[in-house]
């Protein structure tokens, strides 16, 4: 519908890092299931948003990277 704008590249002010405590102690929580089609569309988004650099993975040694 709306045609890609170089400016969506452009940091925006809440374009930030979450950084955590040190002490920070991880809670469990449940991962929910997906049915392999809504997976794959996820993976699209999350595949997409990481080419345009919306997004970063996160460094291995990080407790929440998978």
């Amino acid at each position: 519908m709306f045609g890609k704008v170089e400016s969506e590249k452009i940091r925006k002010v809440w374009d930030h890092a979450i950084d955590l405590n040190d002490d920070f102690k991880v809670s469990k929580a449940r991962v929910y299931s997906l049915f392999r089609d809504k997976k794959e569309e996820v993976q699209k988004f999350i595949n997409e948003y990481l080419k345009k650099e919306y997004i970063k993975n996160c460094p291995k040694h990080h407790q929440y990277s998978s």
